[in-house]
Parts: C-alpha cells; sequence; structure tokens
C-alpha cells in the first residue's frame, strides 16, 4: 500500500518494527468533554507511539488555539520527542479520526511530506483485538529541520482578500446549526454565523460510523451536495483548525492536492469587531 495519506491499521501492524517509521498519538477533545487526552495515553496505546500534544505544540505566544509554531520552535519541540526529518510518521487519535488530521496537517505545513493517518484511528486497533501498551514512550533527541509549506497555510488577511478576489472555495467543518448562526459557539466571546461565501461540509459527514474515512466516490458526492467545484482551489476552515484538516485530508484522499487551512478559523474571525459575518444557510 501506498504510504499516505491514509493507512490501514493491517499496513501499520505490518510496518510497526519498520525502522524509519514512528507513530505519534495525536489525541485531543473539546474542553466540554472533559477528557484528558495525555492521561488516556497513559492508560493505553499503540505500542511504540509517541505522544503528540496538540496545544503545546503549537505556538505559544497567541491566545488562539493551535496556531502553527514559528519553524524553528516547532523543529526543537519535535526533535526533542525523538523524531527526525527522515522519519515516516503515522498519526492516529482516540475519536477514530477528529484530531490526527490536524497533527498531519501540521507536519505536512512545516515541510514533511511522510506522514499519515490511521485509518480508524485506536478504535478500530484496539477493536481488531491488536496489542496496546500503558505508559510514556521516551526517545533520545533527534534532528527534526522543519521549513513552513506557505502552500497549505492561510491567514486572515489572505481569507479577507479571497473574499473581494473569490479565487478559492471556502469550506466550513463545522455543524450546520454553528455554520448558519443558530448554536452558540463552544469558546466564550464568539459571534455566530460564517465568513461570507463559504459552503458548509460537517466534518462528520465525512466519517463514517465506525471513525474510517468514507470511500472517495461518497466523499465527492458529499462535497458536490454542497456546491463545492472540485476542480476549483479550495481553503479549508472551521472553529480553530483541528476539523478543517479532516476536509483537507477528505479532500487529498480524492486527489484534490495541498488543500491549505485558516489556521486562524473561527476563532480568530469570530472574535474580531473588524470581520463581515453572514448568517442562515451557504447562499
Amino acid at each position: 500500500m501506498t504510504f499516505g495519506p491514509l493507512v490501514t491499521t493491517q499496513w501499520l501492524a505490518e510496518a510497526w518494527n519498520d525502522g524509519d517509521l514512528t507513530i505519534l498519538d495525536a489525541s485531543w477533545h473539546m474542553p466540554a468533554a472533559q477528557r484528558n487526552a495525555r492521561d488516556e495515553y497513559l492508560g493505553a496505546h499503540i505500542p511504540g507511539a509517541l505522544f503528540y500534544d496538540l496545544d503545546a505544540l503549537s505556538d505559544r505566544t497567541t491566545s488562539l488555539p493551535h496556531m502553527l509554531a514559528p519553524a524553528e520552535v516547532f523543529s526543537a519541540a519535535i526533535g526533542a520527542l525523538g523524531i527526525g526529518s527522515s522519519d515516516r510518521i503515522v498519526v492516529y487519535d482516540t475519536l477514530g479520526l477528529f484530531s490526527a488530521p490536524r497533527a498531519w496537517w501540521t507536519l505536512r505545513a512545516m515541510g514533511h511530506a511522510r506522514v499519515a493517518v490511521l485509518d480508524g484511528g485506536f478504535p478500530k486497533w484496539k477493536n481488531e483485538g491488536r496489542p496496546t501498551e500503558q505508559g510514556e514512550v521516551k526517545r533520545a533527541p533527534r534532528t527534526f529541520d522543519a521549513a513552513v509549506h506557505a502552500a497549505l497555510v492561510r491567514d486572515l488577511a489572505q481569507i479577507q482578500s479571497n473574499i473581494a478576489g473569490a479565487e478559492a472555495q471556502l469550506i466550513d467543518a463545522r455543524s450546520a446549526a454553528r455554520f448558519e448562526g443558530r448554536e452558540p459557539e463552544p469558546r466564550a466571546g464568539l459571534r455566530g454565523g460564517h465568513i461570507p461565501g463559504s459552503r458548509n461540509v460537517p466534518f462528520s459527514r465525512v466519517v463514517a460510523p465506525d471513525g474510517t474515512l468514507r470511500p472517495p466516490r461518497e466523499l465527492a458526492a458529499i462535497f458536490k451536495a454542497a456546491k463545492v467545484d472540485l476542480d476549483r482551489p479550495v481553503i479549508a476552515t472551521c472553529g480553530s483548525g483541528v476539523t478543517a484538516s479532516v476536509l483537507a485530508l477528505a479532500l487529498e484522499t480524492i486527489d484534490k492536492k495541498a488543500v491549505p487551512v485558516y489556521d486562524g478559523s473561527w476563532s480568530e474571525w469570530g472574535a474580531r469587531a473588524d470581520t463581515q459575518i453572514n448568517t442562515g444557510p451557504a447562499t
């Protein structure tokens, strides 16, 4: 099986002892879930997996969640975990397909192309009776050379410019109720609604009930139903850049390569007084 953007549990079981393979538990939960991803990792994880702390490996100088860290900061933090630039990396999470794609996108945005997401994540691995272990895995530090791949990242100014020029389609991964402004945002201080011109494809639509990504034909139909033209450029967004990465992964599997994510997403756009907001269904 070709490596990336998805690998199966069977692939991982067969490649588990490969010397260049690194496995990362990139689990993260919304604060309202009252779950501690690190504690859960310590209780059970795929053997040999390192813990990828989504918050600790983000930019700590901003109040916005999960923002990309400067390349030199990210390089030092990843290298300290024992991950090298030559590694093949497989990321997974404990919900099946939720936060792992954000780690996948981050690593790619930092110039590391050899990364894949475990389809179905830890739930599928456990349900198949595959081995797990407890405790923290530690490695000696290694050298990781990050360099931002700008084609995968969009900022506020670029989104504002895109509204004016409509060069790319903006696809929002939040629920329809949040997108339309009918349901309060989970983060305090954010207005409801969506960025003008956005299309809504809730990330849950592209994930099957068993936590795996839906087949390519179904994915294409889902985007088409949301009036997304797959022959035109797209940008993914969501609440904080996590589930936008699920859409970027889904689009990658149907040959929509190098889909950028609006890093600040609604946590930035919805908090500002000078950004335009629409409510109701996409028009």
